[in-house]
């Protein structure tokens, strides 16, 4: 799984904000499944209704057949069997992917999420900016007044949506930066991880040298902070800081571990050998 095509589907779950039955999935979305982990979720839904096991191409609804087993009445293929999986689904684990773009935003944890209402957060404030992340564009459009409330003095709005259709120019007026979910983020180690543009400022340094910069990691790498993890931020040693500097440097892409330890500067074959006991 490349981390791109990974990321592309997370973001197009995320947009369309309800379950999606694996049958409907193509087989390269079915095969980036087991390496989405946490990020992805099964799914209850309604299963008076399927989609049509044969023909793939009409939702028709479910029967018994008589004998303890389910038959669905497709228009053009008739009477065709059902078996679980062929109502199973899935959806896009929605708190991961919140709590995640806070890690890669290096949102301050004590500052919680803010459910606004019909697809809009507040996830926190990065670098002293509220930032929102909305499901579709379309309804800050439609209600400029949820910008309204969460303004602070001296600072812009942050907004993160998919990308719509068409766009052209800065979708908001000043004071409000505007984030494509598709190409300001991207899949890394788990987590997601924030994609820079060129001319960018450097990331400012934090007063305090633990605080999550990239992704989990400190600036300088040589601290990790994991949400699951009860004890606090974990130390690294500076040939294990290298390591993530050159995994995070390649920004998702494939590498071997031998190009991995040349870019980190250890005279070394195997990434594993700096994490041994």
């Amino acid at each position: 799984m490349s981390a791109h095509e990974g990321w592309q589907f997370v973001c197009r779950l995320f947009a369309a904000g309800m379950p999606v039955l694996r049958a409907t999935l193509s087989p390269r979305e079915v095969a980036l499944l087991p390496h989405l982990g946490r990020a992805i979720q099964a799914a209850v839904t309604d299963q008076s209704c399927v989609l049509c096991p044969h023909c793939a191409l009409h939702r028709a609804p479910v029967f018994g057949d008589g004998r303890g087993g389910r038959l669905c009445r497709c228009p053009d293929c008739g009477p065709v069997p059902v078996s679980p999986q062929d109502g199973a689904a899935l959806r896009l684990n929605e708190d991961w992917l919140r709590q995640k773009l806070r890690l890669a935003l290096a949102i301050d944890s004590r500052d919680g999420i803010d459910d606004l209402g019909d697809g809009v957060w507040r996830l926190g404030e990065s670098r002293r900016a509220p930032v929102l992340l909305a499901r579709d564009i379309v309804r800050l459009w439609q209600e400029p007044a949820l910008l309204d409330r969460v303004r602070v003095t001296g600072g812009d709005v942050r907004v993160i949506t998919p990308k719509p259709r068409e766009t052209r120019g800065a979708p908001f007026g000043p004071g409000v930066q505007w984030w494509a979910l598709e190409d300001r983020f991207t899949l890394y180690g788990g987590g997601i991880a924030l994609i820079g543009l060129p001319g960018e400022p450097p990331d400012p340094q934090a007063s305090d040298p633990t605080t999550p910069v990239k992704g989990p990691f400190s600036a300088d790498f040589r601290w990790v902070t994991l949400p699951d993890w009860p004890h606090g931020p974990i130390r690294l040693t500076e040939a294990q800081a290298a390591v993530f500097e050159a995994l995070w440097s390649f920004k998702g892409e494939p590498r071997t571990a031998e190009q991995v330890m040349r870019r980190a500067g250890i005279d070394s074959a195997m990434p594993i050998d700096v994490f041994k006991v």
